[in-house]
């Protein structure tokens, strides 16, 4: 039975994997192991050692830590699963390198959100 926390690295190990739009055969021929392998991270399966952790933070450039986050303290299960349209989205967004344009995007997202959230409660009311 895998370990909670084995399973979270796993689930954040997809989800940056998915964001970066790498397929599962990518990042293992990077870092030379099978893409089963690969998959047996991803479900917890099997434990990520921390020198294939630092070789996956290196090509998904992010540090360490990302793996971890959010374990504490959350339900990471009961989290949506990251949609392949939102995993676009997120890839695109990140290659946005002007700092200004990037803000003003999430204050778009962050309007739609709110206004989508006013919207959805005045019609449950009604």
């Amino acid at each position: 039975m895998p370990h909670p926390v084995d399973i979270h690295v796993g689930k954040r190990i997809k989800e940056i994997r998915t964001v970066r739009g790498l397929t599962q055969s990518n990042v293992a021929d990077h870092l030379s192991i099978s893409f089963q392998q690969l998959q047996k991270y991803e479900t917890g399966a099997n434990r990520v050692s921390a020198s294939r952790m630092f070789e996956l933070s290196k090509l998904l450039n992010i540090t360490p830590a990302f793996f971890f986050e959010g374990l504490e303290g959350q339900n990471y299960d009961s989290m949506p699963p990251l949609d392949i349209e939102t995993a676009k989205i997120a890839s695109a967004l990140s290659s946005i390198k002007n700092k200004k344009l990037k803000q003003r995007i999430n204050t778009l997202i962050n309007e739609i959100v709110r206004s989508t959230a006013v919207t959805d409660n005045t019609s449950s009311a009604a």
